[in-house]
């Protein structure tokens, strides 16, 4: 099966980026993105080298850190009965993690280890002062991902992302949010990093067992990325992660197009899932119908044929609608 390549666009970090790039509704690939940051330009020429020019900014605070043993071959996942995972998770210190990443650097099966999206604020203070991106957002997130050899499942994040391969190789492999019947996700409550992850192993797919997974790779696209290169993953993409070398080290960029007082989404979802999934299949239907009414359907949106003031929690949602929405949920979820 042909891969579809994600487009590509040769960009520098120290230019601010158009909004063609930061409204993208489909992933684009940054080439060069980040190559002048020190921290990729150092590590291109040692990786030792560039593991202690980032552990001059660490300022010894803890990381939670995954450990994998060599037989799960890189894949981050569930264990057989789904009861627990393949790996575990303890906490140390950064200089630990990378010191024992190093020590396998020759070694053809070594454990996955890695430490998840952490803050580049809290816990590497100064770093962002020459490793930086021009992004006119309002409350972006900065945060670092480090680790060896690794596979993390198809998963999805609301915020958009930039996310900056400084150190080592990755391909992102990313699928559009109405493939999410034919990921096959995996439980809601209780996944591996916290988002429900697709339960097909991209690099060894069961065709038998997740057939719809042929159409989802169908509609994926691909994006494999350098050192210094970056990528855009629009909010809710789904997207599988693969790293290549003895070290990686991904900058992400986090932000919401959404105004902070809206609430999280999957709320909705858990809300619902307590209240209507059950229901008779006419009822159901009844609720589609509303939600249809009042969420998706845009044309109906203004509700012109209220008063303005009376139209309550259906009017222009700002900050104190949201509070008035708030406190009517939770009243309701503590009936």
């Amino acid at each position: 099966m042909g891969k579809i390549y994600a487009d590509e666009y040769q960009c520098s970090s120290q230019k601010k980026l158009s909004d063609k790039f930061l409204t993208t509704k489909t992933p684009i690939v940054l080439k060069n993105y980040v190559s002048e940051w020190p921290l990729t330009k150092i590590a291109k020429n040692s990786i030792t080298d560039g593991a202690d020019y980032l552990l001059d900014f660490y300022n010894d605070t803890p990381v939670n850190v995954v450990i994998g043993e060599a037989e799960i071959e890189q894949r981050i996942f569930y264990n057989e009965d789904f009861s627990g995972f393949n790996f575990q998770s303890l906490t140390t210190s950064m200089d630990n993690l990378i010191n024992r990443i190093l020590q396998y650097r020759e070694s053809k099966k070594p454990p996955t280890l890695y430490m998840a999206s952490t803050s580049i604020e809290k816990w590497l203070p100064g770093f962002s002062q020459d490793n930086d991106i021009i992004l006119d957002k309002e409350d972006v997130l900065g945060s670092i991902w480090i680790g060896n050899r690794c596979r993390i499942a198809a998963h999805f994040d609301l915020p958009s992302n930039i996310a900056c391969c400084a150190v080592g190789r990755r391909t992102f492999t990313l699928f559009p949010p109405d493939q999410i019947a034919n990921l096959y996700p995996g439980p809601i409550d209780f996944a591996p990093g916290g988002q429900p992850i697709s339960t097909v192993d991209l690099k060894k797919p069961n065709y038998k067992k997740f057939p719809r997974f042929k159409e989802a790779l169908k509609n994926s696209v691909v994006a494999e990325l350098e050192p210094g290169d970056a990528i855009i993953v629009p909010s809710m993409w789904w997207h599988h992660v693969e790293s290549f070398d003895e070290l990686n080290i991904l900058v992400n960029y986090w932000w919401r197009e959404s105004p902070k007082f809206m609430g999280n989404p999957s709320a909705v979802l858990n809300h619902a899932l307590l209240a209507i999934k059950q229901l008779p299949t006419d009822q159901k239907q009844a609720w589609r119908e509303m939600f249809d009414y009042y969420i998706f359907d845009e044309n109906n949106g203004d509700h012109s044929h209220i008063p303005e003031k009376a139209k309550g929690i259906l009017g222009k949602l700002d900050e104190m609608n949201a509070r008035k929405i708030r406190s009517m949920v939770l009243n309701q979820l503590n009936r």
